[in-house]
């Protein structure tokens, strides 16, 4: 392992710890905060965090190594108390400290061994080269004795003498850039020496001690040497390099260490250095390299004395050994990082030194061996680095910082102990004031609901018999008052739900049912509930649906009749001329052709007032950007009408300072808003919560003095063409359609010049069965009806502006109808939005008066109206909120409801709006009494449920109902008792539906879980009990005559 992974361990494991205990900060206390459950309140905060421990523990070591309940008690225990923390961080800074010191060793012992691992192999290298050089050198000089023992003995007479050796071996001093010389010495017999001489031309001559070796000293003179002494053999150097020609004529054989090289070279065959000298021009320390030169039949096995008798002569050469090393160095890079020195170790106890200074600071030292080719020579390189080794800076930053990082873990463990104990305390806090605020809301949830009950129950009674006391004889005045006193209590009961519905927003309760209905009746009682406040001010209220729009719709109807309520309410409060203009379109619709202009023209509004730019109110919708809206209602996107409402009227306007906070509850334009129109503030931010639910967007722009525009829009679910219950049970899509077809076949001529209000009337007159064409202006309308066409005009309906506009003109338009020969003259209507205009209008003609249709208009008193005025359909009918149809009677006729309620007032409203319809009702004044009552058999086909009465309430009324009639059905199915005896019905699930003053969702919920089949909020009217109990009726043909 080297240092580097020691370094990446600590590193990891020093991150791993300092990462571990940010999380242990981090998400511990959050973890508590989020879910305070999982803490228990004996154990404490510190014991929650014994139990992450605990699972991470399990998590890495598995199950084998699970921590034993009672240690774990013990461990995490609060009773441990900061003396223990304290201990064991003291032993976490002492192991670490402890660990700190063995990797600082560690990494000192890493860096040295490294240091002598650098210095080796610096000092093998330069070993290797060194010796590597000389050898090239050695083989050129070897080169030069197989030259002369080629040409010079070889050859007879030989080819080389003194000038030739000379100036070849100058030549070629380039390839022994190490040498200082080369010289030849032959071997001379004693008695060849005289004929030697002769040829030669001078006589052999003696080297004496080293000291005084011609070859040492640069003032010598060859004459003056002694001639060498008698003996067996000499070796006289007869050819010498000009650097060495002094050497001539000297005999090798006459110095000791000359002597001894030249007798081993000869003997081995080898090369023979002598001991370092100095070399005499540079005095620096040099060697002298000889080759023995044989006869060329020399075996190469051949004996010591074989090798003696072969020899010819001696070739020596003599080597710079410092040259040699500093042209060594020089191409180094490193060369001044250590000191070399090199060595003659044939003597180990005093070596010779050949090369380099001994003077270091550093005691490290390497050795690498030299191999000159002299086995009995023995050389060494020697190195060392020039300065001593620097700290170890590694070692003592890695282990100071794995140090640093211990006690900071260690700190951060403390810190986190005093940091569980501060949260622990908050965490009790916090849990103290989460209790208090449920408890607040639970109060205020059942404050609303007792409030709501307790306002709703006396109201239900009062509204109950205001509405039973209008359908009495009453004078004007009499039906004035109490018509006022109606429309207060609605007041009243419509603050009431805005404030519930406020409340249920504030809580996220508010929820939107899904349930089948027809778009175009929501609208129909929306004009009917603000045609009173229209007329009087004389302000012109319409509607107008595209017919791309379903008819049918899956949704909230009440949650939207309420959105359209309450911006047709602020337009009514704030518009005191001109026009309130209702339109649905289809998304699609404004996508694929947008109809609106920039500037809006009088005669592109439905008054001819100007009006605020209706695009700005909804061009920054997300939904004209992208697709893709989900519906809660349905799965399927192809399935999804996405439906644009707008609310147009010429009001005063919304100052620009105020536009800001018109979506802000309780929040009005000035102080005095309240005081001259009334409200709440509410409306609004009730509304936009409404159209989040809906998947949808809302906005407006208004201009001041001009008017307001506000748009919205809506995701609906389409129908199912399976789908046919709704259609069934419905009495107003029964009575429309038979409207209908009293009407089918008949045309209308509709005389307006306003575009946009012409549109309306058609939509509204088609809706009836009824084609219409429109024209501008009476001359216009007469020459359609004298143009003799074949389609039959049966009624002719003409504006009240344009009627007023020009009397003289009214009055021959009037005269003209008369004298047209029709066998059945078509019908004269004026369409009026005053009530005083009409009351004012005289008759042109006292024989030909025309019938005045109240606007607005809507289906219900459209098709009444001309049912009177033209004689079609039946007379008891009564579409404008009169008594009931006879239809209507009949569905209820025979039927026994039975009421349970515990209030006498609010038993005779319910039994008085159910007889109105023909029912046979029967009261009960507690949810016990009624059991007995409706115990299998009995003859009731409906119950109305009150929830909250005394001794039992009505859930527990319901579900001991229900346990009865499913009893007697297994019974039944099980063939212990006769289908006869229980009336033959083998089924037996009586229709109940609750009456409650709660309009809280659990409510509603546990109603449906007890096993009631529906609700009615007081204060209901007759119309809503009729509506919830005939969805389990049908009419039957018996009935219908």
């Amino acid at each position: 392992m080297s240092f580097l992974h020691v370094l990446g361990f600590g590193l990891k494991v020093g991150h791993l710890l300092l990462m571990l205990c940010c999380w242990i900060i981090s998400v511990i206390p959050t973890h508590w905060f989020i879910n305070g459950g999982v803490m228990e309140t004996k154990i404490g905060l510190l014991s929650d965090g014994g139990k992450i421990w605990v699972r991470l523990w399990e998590k890495m070591f598995g199950n084998s190594c699970k921590i034993p309940h009672h240690w774990y008690q013990k461990f995490w225990s609060k009773k441990v108390g900061k003396t223990w923390w304290r201990k064991l961080l003291f032993t976490w800074v002492l192991i670490w400290s402890m660990v700190s010191l063995w990797i600082f060793g560690y990494l000192s012992l890493q860096a040295s061994e490294k240091r002598r691992e650098t210095i080796g192999s610096m000092c093998d290298e330069r070993a290797r080269m060194l010796q590597d050089q000389f050898n090239v050198s050695m083989n050129h000089v070897q080169a030069i004795s197989i030259l002369i023992s080629t040409f010079h003995h070889g050859k007879i007479p030989s080819a080389i003498d003194q000038e030739t050796f000379a100036r070849y071996t100058k030549r070629t001093a380039f390839e022994r850039p190490l040498t200082s010389g080369v010289a030849y010495a032959v071997r001379v017999l004693h008695s060849e020496r005289e004929p030697f001489e002769k040829q030669q031309g001078w006589t052999i001559k003696k080297m004496d001690t080293p000291e005084q070796t011609p070859v040492h000293k640069d003032n010598h003179a060859a004459e003056n040497l002694e001639p060498s002494p008698v003996q067996e053999e000499y070796a006289p150097v007869i050819f010498a390099q000009d650097t060495v020609s002094h050497v001539i004529s000297l005999d090798m054989l006459s110095g000791k260490e000359d002597r001894e090289n030249v007798l081993r070279a000869r003997e081995s065959g080898k090369a023979v250095l002598t001991a370092p000298f100095r070399l005499f021009k540079t005095n620096s320390l040099g060697v002298i390299l000889t080759f023995a030169v044989y006869k060329s039949d020399l075996p190469s096995n051949a004996t010591p004395n074989e090798r003696v008798q072969a020899t010819h002569g001696y070739l020596g050469g003599v080597f710079h050994i410092e040259s040699l090393v500093e042209k060594l160095l020089q191409q180094l890079a490193s060369k001044q990082t250590i000191l070399v020195n090199v060595y003659d170790a044939t003597d180990p106890d005093h070596p010779i030194s050949m090369y380099g200074s001994n003077v270091s600071d550093d005691g490290l030292q390497h050795v690498s061996t030299l191999n000159f080719g002299d086995p009995h020579r023995k050389h060494e390189m020697r190195c060392r680095f020039k300065q001593k080794a620097p700290w170890p800076w590694l070692a003592i930053t890695t282990s100071s910082g794995i140090l640093v990082i211990a006690l900071l873990v260690g700190y951060i463990f403390h810190a986190t102990m005093n940091r569980i104990a501060k949260v622990e305390e908050d965490y009790r806090d916090m849990m103290m004031l989460k209790k208090r605020a449920e408890a607040a809301d639970i109060a205020k949830s059942q404050f609303l609901a007792t409030v709501s009950h307790e306002i709703r129950t006396p109201m239900n009674g009062v509204l109950g018999m205001l509405h039973m006391l209008i359908d009495t004889e009453l004078d004007v005045t009499q039906e004035d008052y109490v018509r006022t006193a109606q429309a207060s209590g609605k007041a009243l009961v419509s603050l009431i739900n805005e404030v519930l519905d406020q409340a249920k927003i504030e809580s996220g309760k508010l929820e939107l049912e899904a349930v089948q209905f027809d778009l175009q009746d929501i609208l129909d009682d929306v004009l009917s509930l603000f045609s009173g406040k229209s007329q009087e001010k004389g302000v012109e209220l319409a509607v107008y649906v595209s017919d791309r729009v379903p008819k049918m719709l899956i949704g909230d109807p009440g949650r939207f009749r309420q959105i359209i309520t309450n911006l047709m309410g602020n337009s009514i409060k704030f518009t005191e001329k001109g026009h309130i203009f209702v339109t649905i379109h289809l998304v699609e619709e404004l996508m694929d052709s947008i109809e609106v202009e920039t500037e809006p023209s009088p005669r592109s509004t439905l008054s001819g007032l100007p009006v605020a730019e209706g695009r700005r109110s909804w061009e920054g919708f997300r939904i004209f950007n992208q697709e893709g809206l989900t519906s809660p209602f349905s799965s399927s996107s192809s399935d999804l009408f996405h439906l644009i409402v707008s609310v147009e009227d010429t009001g005063v306007g919304i100052p620009e300072e105020a536009q800001s906070r018109v979506f802000t509850p309780f929040m009005q334009v000035g102080p005095s808003i309240s005081r001259i129109h009334g409200g709440t503030g509410i409306g609004l931010s009730i509304s936009k919560c409404l159209v989040n639910l809906m998947n949808g967007e809302i906005g407006f722009v208004s201009r001041p003095n001009v008017g307001s525009t506000f748009t919205f829009t809506a995701v609906f679910s389409g129908v199912s063409s399976k789908s046919n219950e709704y259609n069934k049970c419905q009495p107003t899509k029964i009575q429309s359609n038979a409207v209908s077809s009293e009407f089918k076949g008949m045309t209308a001529l509709v005389v307006d010049p306003n575009p946009v209000r012409a549109k309306v009337s058609r939509y509204h007159i088609q809706r009836l069965g009824i084609h219409v064409e429109v024209v501008s202006d009476q001359n216009q309308g007469f020459s359609s009806l004298s143009s003799g066409n074949n389609t039959a005009i049966n009624m002719v309906l003409v504006e009240q502006d344009i009627w007023d506009k020009d009397c003289n003109l009214s009055a021959l338009f009037v005269n003209k109808l008369k004298k047209l020969d029709l066998k059945i003259p078509p019908k004269l209507f004026l369409l009026a939005n005053s009530i005083n205009s009409t009351r004012n209008n005289a008759s042109v003609s006292g024989i030909y008066t025309p019938t005045v249709i109240m606007k607005p208009l809507r289906v219900s008193m459209l098709a009444a109206s001309l049912q009177r005025a033209l004689g079609v359909g039946n007379k008891e009918v009564s579409l404008n909120g009169g008594h009931p149809s006879l239809s209507l009677r009949n569905l209820l006729r025979g039927r026994k409801i039975l009421v349970v309620d515990d209030n006498n007032v609010n038993l005779r409203v319910a039994a008085g709006a159910l007889k109105k319809y023909g029912a046979d009702v029967v009261c009960s004044d507690s949810g016990k009494s009624a059991i007995p009552m409706l115990k299998p058999p009995h003859d009731f086909d409906a119950c109305f449920m009150d929830i909250q009465m005394p001794e039992m309430d009505g859930f527990e009324a319901t579900r001991r109902i229900r346990e009865m009639e499913r009893n007697v059905n297994s019974r039944i199915q099980h063939g212990e008792v006769s289908m006869e005896a229980y009336g033959n019905i083998s089924n037996w699930h009586l229709p109940i539906l609750a009456m409650t003053a709660d309009v809280i969702q659990a409510t509603h919920e546990e109603c449906l879980r007890c096993g009631m089949d529906g609700y009615v909020s007081k204060p209901f009217e007759a119309e809503q009990l009729y509506r919830e109990v005939s969805r389990f009726f049908q009419l039957s043909p018996d009935q219908n005559q």
